[in-house]
Protein backbone atom coordinates (compact mmCIF):
# COMPACT_ATOMS: atom_id res chain seq x y z
CA UNK A 1 0.00 0.00 0.00
CA UNK A 2 1.28 3.40 -0.43
CA UNK A 3 2.13 5.83 2.34
CA UNK A 4 1.93 9.39 2.43
CA UNK A 5 5.54 9.42 1.89
CA UNK A 6 6.03 7.27 -0.71
CA UNK A 7 3.21 9.06 -2.88
CA UNK A 8 4.85 12.74 -2.29
CA UNK A 9 8.25 11.04 -3.55
CA UNK A 10 6.64 10.11 -6.41
CA UNK A 11 5.24 13.23 -7.08
CA UNK A 12 8.92 14.87 -6.74
CA UNK A 13 10.35 12.90 -9.01
CA UNK A 14 7.61 13.13 -12.03
CA UNK A 15 7.24 16.64 -11.84
CA UNK A 16 4.18 15.90 -14.61
CA UNK A 17 2.22 14.03 -12.18
CA UNK A 18 2.52 16.90 -9.54
CA UNK A 19 1.46 19.60 -12.23
CA UNK A 20 -1.59 17.57 -13.75
CA UNK A 21 -2.71 16.93 -9.99
CA UNK A 22 -2.85 21.04 -9.47
CA UNK A 23 -4.56 21.61 -12.41
CA UNK A 24 -8.18 22.26 -11.95
CA UNK A 25 -11.51 20.78 -13.07
CA UNK A 26 -12.92 22.38 -16.23
CA UNK A 27 -16.36 22.71 -15.82
CA UNK A 28 -19.04 24.08 -18.30
CA UNK A 29 -22.66 25.60 -17.49
CA UNK A 30 -24.66 27.74 -19.81
CA UNK A 31 -26.43 28.89 -16.54
CA UNK A 32 -29.98 29.94 -17.36
CA UNK A 33 -31.90 26.81 -16.01
CA UNK A 34 -32.80 27.72 -11.87
CA UNK A 35 -32.73 26.04 -9.61
CA UNK A 36 -30.23 23.89 -11.16
CA UNK A 37 -28.12 26.52 -12.31
CA UNK A 38 -28.74 30.21 -12.97
CA UNK A 39 -25.98 33.44 -12.40
CA UNK A 40 -26.69 36.00 -10.29
CA UNK A 41 -24.64 38.12 -12.50
CA UNK A 42 -21.35 37.87 -11.09
CA UNK A 43 -21.06 33.95 -10.10
CA UNK A 44 -22.91 30.56 -11.44
CA UNK A 45 -25.44 29.94 -8.39
CA UNK A 46 -27.65 26.38 -8.23
CA UNK A 47 -27.51 22.31 -7.61
CA UNK A 48 -25.32 21.72 -10.56
CA UNK A 49 -22.47 23.91 -9.28
CA UNK A 50 -22.73 23.08 -6.41
CA UNK A 51 -22.69 19.18 -6.73
CA UNK A 52 -19.58 19.26 -9.00
CA UNK A 53 -17.34 21.79 -6.57
CA UNK A 54 -18.21 18.90 -3.66
CA UNK A 55 -17.65 16.03 -6.13
CA UNK A 56 -14.34 17.23 -6.79
CA UNK A 57 -13.74 18.72 -3.70
CA UNK A 58 -13.73 14.78 -2.14
CA UNK A 59 -11.58 13.47 -4.82
CA UNK A 60 -8.94 16.45 -4.17
CA UNK A 61 -9.74 18.74 -7.02
CA UNK A 62 -10.74 22.63 -7.57
CA UNK A 63 -12.60 23.12 -10.08
CA UNK A 64 -12.91 26.12 -12.83
CA UNK A 65 -16.42 27.10 -14.10
CA UNK A 66 -16.79 27.90 -17.51
CA UNK A 67 -19.29 30.21 -18.77
CA UNK A 68 -19.54 29.66 -22.97
CA UNK A 69 -22.14 31.58 -25.23
CA UNK A 70 -24.46 28.70 -25.71
CA UNK A 71 -25.71 25.10 -24.23
CA UNK A 72 -24.89 23.78 -27.69
CA UNK A 73 -21.29 25.25 -27.57
CA UNK A 74 -20.95 24.31 -23.87
CA UNK A 75 -21.34 20.35 -24.75
CA UNK A 76 -19.44 20.55 -27.97
CA UNK A 77 -16.49 21.82 -25.77
CA UNK A 78 -16.44 19.06 -23.57
CA UNK A 79 -16.85 16.63 -26.59
CA UNK A 80 -13.66 17.74 -28.47
CA UNK A 81 -11.88 18.05 -25.10
CA UNK A 82 -11.61 21.31 -24.24
CA UNK A 83 -13.62 21.24 -20.97
CA UNK A 84 -13.58 18.24 -18.58
CA UNK A 85 -16.79 18.20 -17.39
CA UNK A 86 -20.70 19.10 -17.64
CA UNK A 87 -24.25 18.18 -16.27
CA UNK A 88 -26.20 16.81 -19.20
CA UNK A 89 -28.57 14.42 -19.99
CA UNK A 90 -27.35 10.98 -21.89
CA UNK A 91 -28.43 10.35 -25.48
CA UNK A 92 -26.52 8.09 -28.18
CA UNK A 93 -24.97 11.13 -29.93
CA UNK A 94 -23.38 12.64 -26.51
CA UNK A 95 -21.91 8.93 -25.50
CA UNK A 96 -19.87 9.31 -28.68
CA UNK A 97 -17.37 12.21 -26.64
CA UNK A 98 -18.56 12.11 -23.03
CA UNK A 99 -18.79 9.55 -20.31
CA UNK A 100 -22.16 9.50 -18.02
CA UNK A 101 -22.40 8.69 -14.45
CA UNK A 102 -24.58 5.93 -13.86
CA UNK A 103 -25.52 7.21 -10.75
CA UNK A 104 -28.31 10.37 -11.52
CA UNK A 105 -27.83 13.72 -9.87
CA UNK A 106 -31.79 14.47 -10.20
CA UNK A 107 -34.47 13.58 -12.09
CA UNK A 108 -36.09 16.28 -14.29
CA UNK A 109 -39.96 15.97 -16.09
CA UNK A 110 -39.87 17.78 -19.28
CA UNK A 111 -43.14 20.01 -19.54
CA UNK A 112 -44.70 21.25 -22.72
CA UNK A 113 -45.35 24.93 -21.94
CA UNK A 114 -48.14 27.27 -23.54
CA UNK A 115 -49.94 30.41 -23.30
CA UNK A 116 -53.59 29.57 -22.32
CA UNK A 117 -54.91 32.35 -24.29
CA UNK A 118 -53.81 29.79 -27.26
CA UNK A 119 -54.30 26.59 -25.82
CA UNK A 120 -52.35 23.29 -27.32
CA UNK A 121 -53.87 19.68 -27.42
CA UNK A 122 -50.92 17.56 -26.19
CA UNK A 123 -51.38 13.91 -25.67
CA UNK A 124 -48.62 12.37 -28.06
CA UNK A 125 -45.20 13.93 -29.41
CA UNK A 126 -47.05 14.17 -32.83
CA UNK A 127 -50.05 16.63 -31.56
CA UNK A 128 -47.04 19.27 -31.14
CA UNK A 129 -46.66 19.09 -34.68
CA UNK A 130 -49.47 21.13 -36.23
CA UNK A 131 -47.44 23.85 -33.32
CA UNK A 132 -44.33 26.13 -33.54
CA UNK A 133 -42.16 25.40 -30.63
CA UNK A 134 -39.22 27.06 -28.81
CA UNK A 135 -36.06 25.60 -27.21
CA UNK A 136 -32.80 26.65 -26.42
CA UNK A 137 -29.08 25.73 -28.62
CA UNK A 138 -28.08 22.23 -28.06
CA UNK A 139 -31.27 20.97 -26.16
CA UNK A 140 -32.22 17.06 -26.71
CA UNK A 141 -35.20 15.48 -24.93
CA UNK A 142 -34.43 12.21 -25.99
CA UNK A 143 -34.03 10.74 -29.83
CA UNK A 144 -37.35 10.32 -30.27
CA UNK A 145 -38.15 13.57 -29.66
CA UNK A 146 -34.95 14.63 -31.68
CA UNK A 147 -36.55 12.95 -34.93
CA UNK A 148 -39.70 14.32 -34.20
CA UNK A 149 -37.77 17.92 -34.41
CA UNK A 150 -35.87 17.11 -37.92
CA UNK A 151 -38.79 15.64 -39.06
CA UNK A 152 -41.26 18.35 -38.97
CA UNK A 153 -39.12 21.58 -38.50
CA UNK A 154 -41.49 23.27 -36.09
CA UNK A 155 -39.18 23.96 -33.65
CA UNK A 156 -37.21 27.73 -33.27
CA UNK A 157 -34.16 27.73 -31.18
CA UNK A 158 -32.90 30.58 -28.85
CA UNK A 159 -30.02 31.28 -26.90
CA UNK A 160 -32.30 32.28 -23.38
CA UNK A 161 -35.39 30.79 -21.45
CA UNK A 162 -36.39 34.38 -21.24
CA UNK A 163 -36.46 35.02 -25.07
CA UNK A 164 -38.32 31.49 -25.37
CA UNK A 165 -40.94 32.91 -22.86
CA UNK A 166 -40.88 36.24 -24.56
CA UNK A 167 -41.98 34.83 -27.60
CA UNK A 168 -44.80 32.89 -26.11
CA UNK A 169 -46.06 35.31 -24.08
CA UNK A 170 -46.23 37.44 -27.49
CA UNK A 171 -47.68 35.09 -29.43
CA UNK A 172 -44.34 34.07 -31.88
CA UNK A 173 -44.65 30.49 -30.43
CA UNK A 174 -47.21 27.90 -28.96
CA UNK A 175 -45.19 25.98 -26.73
CA UNK A 176 -41.64 25.80 -24.77
CA UNK A 177 -40.22 22.49 -23.91
CA UNK A 178 -38.73 22.67 -20.67
CA UNK A 179 -37.87 21.07 -17.55
CA UNK A 180 -40.95 21.67 -15.26
CA UNK A 181 -38.91 22.33 -12.15
CA UNK A 182 -36.85 25.00 -13.82
CA UNK A 183 -39.59 26.63 -16.00
CA UNK A 184 -42.51 26.81 -12.99
CA UNK A 185 -40.05 28.45 -11.08
CA UNK A 186 -38.86 30.64 -14.29
CA UNK A 187 -42.25 32.01 -15.15
CA UNK A 188 -42.95 33.43 -11.50
CA UNK A 189 -41.41 36.16 -11.66
CA UNK A 190 -41.34 37.01 -15.41
CA UNK A 191 -43.53 39.94 -16.49
CA UNK A 192 -46.21 39.06 -18.48
CA UNK A 193 -46.23 35.22 -18.00
CA UNK A 194 -49.63 35.38 -16.26
CA UNK A 195 -51.57 33.16 -18.83
CA UNK A 196 -47.99 30.47 -18.82
CA UNK A 197 -49.09 27.23 -17.90
CA UNK A 198 -47.41 23.59 -18.38
CA UNK A 199 -49.81 20.59 -19.76
CA UNK A 200 -49.95 18.00 -16.96
CA UNK A 201 -48.90 15.12 -19.06
CA UNK A 202 -44.92 15.24 -19.34
CA UNK A 203 -43.75 15.00 -22.30
CA UNK A 204 -40.43 13.02 -20.90
CA UNK A 205 -38.76 12.19 -17.57
CA UNK A 206 -34.89 11.87 -17.47
CA UNK A 207 -32.16 12.43 -15.24
CA UNK A 208 -29.55 14.67 -15.29
CA UNK A 209 -26.40 12.93 -14.78
CA UNK A 210 -22.19 14.15 -14.54
CA UNK A 211 -20.56 13.88 -18.25
CA UNK A 212 -17.06 14.05 -18.86
CA UNK A 213 -15.58 14.17 -21.69
CA UNK A 214 -13.93 10.74 -22.88
CA UNK A 215 -10.33 12.98 -23.34
CA UNK A 216 -9.81 14.69 -20.32
CA UNK A 217 -8.35 11.83 -17.50
CA UNK A 218 -11.43 12.21 -15.11
CA UNK A 219 -12.89 9.75 -17.37
CA UNK A 220 -10.65 6.55 -16.33
CA UNK A 221 -12.33 7.72 -12.50
CA UNK A 222 -16.53 7.14 -13.52
CA UNK A 223 -16.30 4.48 -10.16
CA UNK A 224 -15.66 7.09 -8.13
CA UNK A 225 -17.33 9.95 -9.63
CA UNK A 226 -20.54 7.12 -9.12
CA UNK A 227 -19.35 6.55 -5.53
CA UNK A 228 -19.21 10.12 -4.34
CA UNK A 229 -22.73 10.66 -5.95
CA UNK A 230 -24.30 7.73 -4.46
CA UNK A 231 -22.84 8.71 -1.00
CA UNK A 232 -24.52 12.55 -1.83
CA UNK A 233 -28.09 11.32 -2.64
CA UNK A 234 -27.86 8.78 0.77
CA UNK A 235 -26.99 11.78 3.09
CA UNK A 236 -29.68 13.42 1.69
CA UNK A 237 -27.41 16.16 0.32
CA UNK A 238 -28.48 16.64 -3.08
CA UNK A 239 -32.14 17.10 -2.12
CA UNK A 240 -31.10 20.06 0.53
CA UNK A 241 -28.89 21.83 -2.43
CA UNK A 242 -32.08 21.72 -4.37
CA UNK A 243 -34.04 23.08 -1.64
CA UNK A 244 -31.41 25.68 -0.52
CA UNK A 245 -30.77 26.75 -4.34
CA UNK A 246 -34.96 27.16 -4.77
CA UNK A 247 -34.67 29.23 -1.89
CA UNK A 248 -31.79 31.29 -2.76
CA UNK A 249 -33.41 31.96 -6.32
CA UNK A 250 -36.36 33.32 -5.42
CA UNK A 251 -35.04 35.58 -2.59
CA UNK A 252 -32.63 36.69 -5.51
CA UNK A 253 -35.45 38.08 -7.64
CA UNK A 254 -37.33 39.72 -4.94
CA UNK A 255 -34.19 41.83 -4.54
CA UNK A 256 -34.05 45.28 -6.12
CA UNK A 257 -31.65 45.07 -9.17
CA UNK A 258 -28.77 47.08 -7.63
CA UNK A 259 -28.43 44.66 -4.78
CA UNK A 260 -28.12 41.37 -6.26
Amino acid sequence: MNTPGSLLALALLLPGVQAAAAEPVRYCDYPVYPPISWSDGHQVRGLAPTVVRELFARMGRDVQTMVLGNWKRCLMDVAAGRVDVVLAYDSDQRDQGMRFSSVPVIREEVAVFYNRRRPVQFEHLEDLARYRGGLLYGESYGAEFDRFVARHQNIERVSSSQQNFGKLIRGRIDFVIQERRTGELFIEHLPGAEDIRALPAALSVDYLRVAVSRQSPLSQHMDEIDRQLQRMREAGEIDRWLEQSEVTYRDMIDLPADAR
